[in-house]
C-alpha cells in the first residue's frame, strides 16, 4: 500500500511539473523561449516510454496506472506546448 502511495504522489508530481509552462505559454501567447528540440524530445520521449509501459503490463498482467496517468497528463502538454509554438507566433506575432 505505501508502494502505491508513493508511485501514485511521485507521478502526480511528475505529472503536473509542466503546468506552470502550461499556463504560463496559455496567458501570454509567448512562445519565444521554448526550445522546439526540448518540446519534440519531450513529446516523443513520453510517448515512447507510455508504449513501452503499456506493452509490458500488457504482456505480464499488471497494470500500472500512476505511471498511464503521468504519461497522458505529458503528452497532453507537450502537444500543447507544440501546438502553441507553431501556433502563437503566427496569431500573436510579436511587435
Amino acid at each position: 500500500m505505501i508502494n502505491e502511495t508513493i508511485g501514485w504522489v511521485g507521478n502526480i508530481l511528475f505529472a503536473i511539473c509542466g503546468l506552470p509552462q502550461v499556463v504560463k505559454t496559455f496567458q501570454t501567447k509567448s512562445v519565444k523561449d521554448l526550445s522546439i528540440l526540448f518540446l519534440w524530445m519531450w513529446f516523443l520521449g513520453e510517448i515512447l516510454t507510455f508504449i513501452y509501459i503499456v506493452i509490458g503490463d500488457w504482456e505480464t498482467g499488471i497494470a500500472h496506472f500512476p505511471l498511464y496517468f503521468n504519461y497522458m497528463v505529458n503528452i497532453f502538454m507537450a502537444a500543447y506546448l507544440l501546438f502553441a509554438k507553431y501556433y502563437y507566433p503566427k496569431k500573436y506575432p510579436v511587435s
